[in-house]
């Protein structure tokens, strides 16, 4: 990744101070890297909160656009969309302009932190996609009553994210790798990240690799989570996973993350903006700092890094802490940074720095059609329909609708369940149905044309929401079966 070097030969950083407590906490942050020496300069650029009420819906202006295009390297302080301005969180928002699509956030036990966990050595890195899955953000309201969301999982979302954990892994001297999906459910979507990080393990012979069950993951993480080094997920598990894993070492107020694209990297807190603690200069700014220290090692400064993660930690081992952690006798924002510039240099006899080395980045195609199939054949098609009707009227009007057409009916099934032809079971039906028939002739491929003319039947009669074709790709079917279905 190249960096922006400005005319002094230092390199150029977007410093973004957010909301709510941001400004406190990049300050805080800023001041404690300009006191050693490190060769960054800043260009101070907003974004959330603030453009909102300016009238822009994004919340980030081109000039920080601008500003990140240039330098590729921002520090960010929490950003808030407050109700009843903006549409999309402008967090999520910087990190798809840039395609930040992976998020490192690593969490260790610290000294004066205590926690039920103290003691048990907890160093472990959540890696996790960044910009697929649920987040995608794609939703509909398919009837009055019912929400479906799109679950965007690409080949090359999972080989990136797989390919970038064992990396990061190699970078920072790590030696396991665990890959937490559900895809003993979700086989497709959740089982591409599964298979990717099987494929792709054999490439780090050095790097123990193990995949687990999500929730498996879930019960681990609170029984024994010393046992984990690297973990790498889909986005929301990943979201979920990571909030928890750093309350087992004393809570978001010490969760740095990064988020890592080919071209840019973006360095913030994990917590939020926090408006009620704005401008009371009581707040902890050890998560944004540590990510700081993250920023200080993308960057190649790894001696400035090394002595602020050093100097931090014999900060908190003599009793020096804000309010989160010490409530009895705590220091102010300002205090504590104070105190962290004054321990510069120093070294704590508890806590030994890692050695990192630059990461290196993935190089994956730029291509669309990542993943090109040998043969391909529709077979079939899903047809949901909006219907106040039960399975069995529904089932038989679909027989009747269909006859004379290049499709038959095989199954209608309600919230993943098969429904007709019945079971002699009992489901409690919503009006979402989806109907799946297959070519009545499975000699010849089904066009467009056959799928349009069971549709317009179909529309004659019924609401029909959306239409999936079902295919086979290189011989293997590409949709799964319904609960019953046979």
């Amino acid at each position: 990744m190249k960096f922006h070097i400005t005319p002094s030969g230092k390199k150029l950083v977007t410093l973004i101070p957010g909301d709510g407590i941001g400004p406190e906490c990049v300050n805080a942050t800023k001041m404690i890297i300009e006191a050693t020496g490190a060769a960054i300069e800043w260009e101070e650029r907003h974004a959330g909160a603030s453009i909102f009420k300016k009238g822009l819906p994004s919340g980030v202006p081109p000039e920080t656009i601008e500003s990140l295009s240039k330098t590729r390297v921002a520090l960010k302080g929490p950003l808030e969309t407050p109700i009843g301005f903006g549409e999309k969180s402008a967090n999520v928002t910087l990190r798809k302009l840039f395609e930040t699509y992976a998020n490192i956030r690593p969490v260790r036990e610290m000294p004066g932190v205590v926690t039920p966990y103290s003691g048990r050595g907890i160093d472990l890195v959540v890696v996790r996609e960044n910009v697929e899955d649920l987040y995608a953000g794609v939703e509909y309201m398919d009837t009055p009553g019912v929400a479906t969301a799109l679950k965007l999982i690409s080949q090359k979302g999972c080989e990136k994210i797989v390919r970038l954990a064992f990396e990061f892994a190699r970078s920072a001297g790590r030696k396991k790798v665990h890959c937490a999906t559900k895809s003993n459910i979700m086989k497709f979507t959740e089982g591409m990240l599964k298979r990717a990080f099987e494929s792709i393990s054999k490439e780090y012979p050095e790097v123990e690799s193990q995949h687990i069950i999500v929730d498996n993951c879930a019960h681990q993480l609170v029984k024994t989570p010393e046992q984990f080094d690297v973990l790498v997920m889909t986005n929301m598990n990943g979201d979920i996973l990571s909030d928890l894993t750093s309350a087992l070492v004393g809570g978001l107020g010490f969760a740095p993350s990064a988020n890592l694209g080919s071209d840019v990297a973006i360095f913030e807190a994990v917590h939020g903006s926090a408006p009620k603690y704005a401008g009371k200069n009581v707040i902890n700014p050890t998560a944004v700092l540590l990510s700081g220290v993250m920023l200080l090692r993308h960057l190649g400064e790894f001696e400035a890094a090394g002595k602020i993660e050093n100097a931090v930690m014999v900060t908190l081992e003599s009793g020096v802490r804000t309010r989160d952690i010490d409530k009895n006798n705590p220091v102010s924002t300002t205090a504590f940074t104070d105190a962290i510039i004054k321990n510069l240099g120093k070294k704590s006899d508890k806590w030994k720095v890692r050695e990192y080395k630059p990461i290196q980045m993935p190089q994956v195609s730029l291509s669309p059609d990542y993943v090109k199939a040998k043969s391909r054949k529709v077979i079939g098609a899903d047809i949901f329909v909006e219907s106040p009707l039960g399975p069995d009227a529904l089932g038989k009007d679909m027989e009747q609708i269909s006859n004379g057409t290049a499709l038959a009916l095989k199954i209608i099934s309600n919230r993943g369940t098969k429904v007709y032809p019945s079971m002699g079971t009992i489901t409690d039906c919503i009006d979402q149905y989806r109907c799946r028939f297959f070519a009545r002739s499975m000699d010849k491929e089904l066009t467009d044309v056959d799928i349009a003319e069971l549709s317009k039947r179909i529309g004659s009669k019924h609401r029909w929401v959306t239409i999936e074709k079902l295919q086979d790709f290189d011989g293997a079917p590409s949709f799964t079966k319904s609960q019953g279905e046979d």
